[in-house]
């Protein structure tokens, strides 16, 4: 059977089901006019942030372009052009679906939360449902069309490799996306936060707050146009890696082996469209998070049975001879990791468990003894995840090798495709984040009764949640795909060295032992200090000017405080927004020169090297940062609910002062860093072929 037209139907369909979900969004009430000003505020500071950030990136990936024709080998430089440039388009475009999604319901949600909790649920989570469709239909249409543009069909042994560049553009363009978004809304946050509630006293998203409408375009440009073109690269590029890795197996499963990726992800947009529409809160005494929870377990069991017929059509071999089963299996492997991820993400970071309420009530001694805790957990939320990651690749590889005799590295590509099938739905929990958010700040802002601020509330506390839950999602992903990546990069090596030199395919040993491959995986260790440390130290000095500016409106408008003069939101948005385009330009550079440096330097053994630790640091790193900064977060708002003495008291404040140093892990470092172990592993293998040399 061909299962092939799925990919354009999956595409097709997404793309309807966007249509009829911003249609739904975009209907519904707008609100009182007070409301509708401050959505107007929001929406034109992030609209402005992302259209001077897009420029700066413009400027960077034709420099890049430019420069990747001139490198590639002689003939596929214009393909290679041309599918980094597709890549960094779609990339940004995905990004600014996000963020013009998430300006349009934030409105609606506000507005919702005065009749029911269900209504602006809905509209919260259909919002964030049109980013979701939309990423993951863009990356799979963006793949398959560049496939059958540069010959698939005819050489489907060489279009794999030219399409590479695809996933480099769209890495090149999330990293910057996401760093200067995080660097963006984690300054503007701290510096709300600290002047706001720690010096003034003033409840969050207090209209007096001079950058409270700064804090809150931080939400979209970070949470969703960041994570929107983040998710993107990520699919694209493990759609990539897997089909590279199908091209070994050409002369068992043919064509199949190499288009199975995308058929997956058509499967994925599927069972996501089918969960999104079933979501709904029962009443308004049912938590939010359950009801997302419901849609994320029947999108998992829809996956898992498309994906049996998947595997069974597509990877039965040419003539049948090969068992299916076992690839089946190892793409269950991968849906189950996520679901794992899901839940531990859910432990370390929902208040309900052990690990918040311990930095909550380390709170009541001081911020010191809250940051020491923070630090504590963010460093136990490693353990867990990295044995499940090993597990599921172990297990992958196993399975793939029972199936076809070295078959190990497509058991643990299909085992990705398993885990990113849920991709739509869980970006569609992401973006519902900020929305939530965005719509408690426009009822905190434009006074409404006390009952529709704890409907939103609610909404927030499960907008947090799925933000956490998102970031360990990513990471397990990035994990997986880093995998999946850097064995794409050794394959292509043992191609190019067997063209060049004649070497025979599986002759491409990483031998740690030479002092060349040595310093080149210290120095992928190194980067991920350096960059991660350039993100959060950007974030301080961003933050730092915000805290100087709130301060001085304070004392040059003395009637903010009693409501007789209106803060001046503007200057502390321009201000944020020229701080994080000029700070998210250095880390950038480092993360990209990197390994091309060592690459033409120490040349293609030392890059594996160097990719392979840059990898596992990099997740680690991750992981830590990620969970920390959720945990410190929660805590502060663990107490926010009236525990430990509630807002304002002493353990308050220390809370808050712990969560400001986790913000810039949660949501600058710790993001930018699941872009970055792709973005190595893209450059990589789009310039594989310049560093290999005849020493190897």
């Amino acid at each position: 059977m061909n299962l092939v037209p799925l990919i354009w139907i999956g595409g097709g369909l997404a793309f309807v089901a966007v249509a009829y979900l911003i249609y739904d969004v975009v209907r519904q009430d707008k609100g009182t006019p007070q409301m509708q000003e401050i959505a107007a505020a929001i929406r034109e500071g992030a609209m402005a942030f992302l259209s001077r950030q897009y420029k700066t990136i413009a400027v960077l990936a034709i420099i890049a372009a430019a420069a990747l024709a001139l490198s590639a080998k002689k003939g596929d430089g214009l393909y290679v052009a041309i599918a980094f440039v597709s890549g960094a388009v779609l990339s940004a475009l995905s990004g600014y679906i996000g963020m013009l999604t998430a300006v349009t319901a934030n409105l609606r949600a506000a507005a919702g939360a005065q009749h029911s909790l269900d209504r602006a649920f809905r509209v919260s989570f259909r919002g964030g449902a049109v980013t979701g469709l939309a990423v993951t239909a863009l990356s799979l249409l963006g793949v398959a069309a560049l496939f059958y543009l540069f010959g698939g069909t005819t050489h489907p042994e060489r279009a794999p490799l030219l399409i590479v560049g695809f996933g480099f553009g769209a890495s090149f363009v999330a990293l910057f996306a996401q760093l200067g978004g995080g660097i963006y809304t984690k300054a503007a946050d701290v510096g709300a936060d600290l002047v706001g509630k720690v010096e003034a006293g003033i409840p969050e998203d207090d209209p007096r707050n001079p950058a409270v409408i700064a804090d809150l375009v931080g939400d979209n440009v970070g949470d969703c146009a960041g994570r929107g073109a983040d998710l993107f690269e990520s699919t694209a590029a493990e759609n990539i890696g897997a089909m590279i890795l199908g091209i070994v197996l050409l002369p068992a499963f043919g064509l199949q082996g190499i288009l199975f990726p995308l058929v997956a992800r058509a499967v994925g947009i599927f069972a996501s469209i089918i969960g999104i529409f079933t979501v709904r809160v029962k009443n308004d005494d049912e938590l939010p998070m359950k009801a997302l929870t419901r849609g994320y377990l029947i999108t998992s069991g829809l996956v898992a049975i498309g994906l049996f017929f998947v595997t069974k059509f597509m990877l039965s071999g040419t003539a049948g001879e090969i068992k299916f089963i076992y690839f089946y299996l190892a793409a269950m492997v991968g849906l189950a990791m996520s679901i794992i991820f899901v839940y531990l993400t859910q432990y370390y970071t929902e208040s309900r468990f052990r690990p918040v309420r311990d930095i909550a009530k380390a709170s009541v001694t001081g911020p010191a003894t809250n940051i020491i805790a923070g630090l504590a957990v963010g460093f136990e939320a490693v353990a867990v995840p990295v044995l499940v990651m090993a597990a599921a690749i172990l297990t992958a590889y196993r399975l793939g090798a029972a199936a076809l005799p070295n078959g190990g590295l497509y058991g643990t590509a299909v085992a990705t495709m398993g885990m990113l099938a849920t991709v739509a739905y869980i970006l569609a929990m992401d973006t519902y984040g900020p929305i939530t958010d965005n719509a408690g700040g426009i009822i905190e802002m434009s006074g409404a009764s006390e009952e529709v601020r704890r409907r939103t509330d609610r909404l927030d506390a499960s907008g947090n949640t799925t933000k956490a839950l998102t970031k360990g999602y990513a990471v397990g992903s990035a994990a997986l795909a880093a995998f999946l990546l850097f064995s794409a990069f050794t394959d292509e090596v043992q191609i190019i060295l067997n063209r060049e030199f004649g070497r025979p395919i599986g002759t491409f040993p990483v031998d740690i032992g030479k002092p060349e491959v040595f310093v080149g995986a210290f120095i992928g260790a190194m980067l991920i200090f350096l960059f991660s440390s350039a993100a959060i130290k950007a974030v301080g000095q961003a933050a730092q000017v915000v805290i100087q500016e709130v301060r001085q409106q304070f004392k040059e408008f003395p009637g903010i405080m009693s409501g007789t003069q209106k803060p001046l939101y503007g200057r502390c948005v321009d201000i944020v927004t020229r701080g994080a385009l000029k700070a998210m330009v250095v880390p950038g550079l480092i993360a990209v020169g990197t390994p091309i440096l060592v690459g033409l330097v120490l040349k293609a053994e030392a890059a594996a090297a160097f990719l392979m630790v840059a990898t596992i640091t990099g997740v680690i790193m991750a992981l830590f940062l990620n969970t920390g900064g959720g945990a410190w977060d929660n805590a502060k708002k663990y107490i926010e609910t009236g525990e430990l003495g509630g807002k304002g008291s002493d353990p308050h404040k220390a809370a808050v002062v712990g969560d400001t140093v986790g913000d810039p892990c949660k949501d600058t470092a710790g993001p930018s860093l699941h872009v970055l172990v792709k973005l190595l592993s893209t450059i990589t293998l789009v310039l594989a072929g310049l560093f290999v040399g005849k020493a190897l």
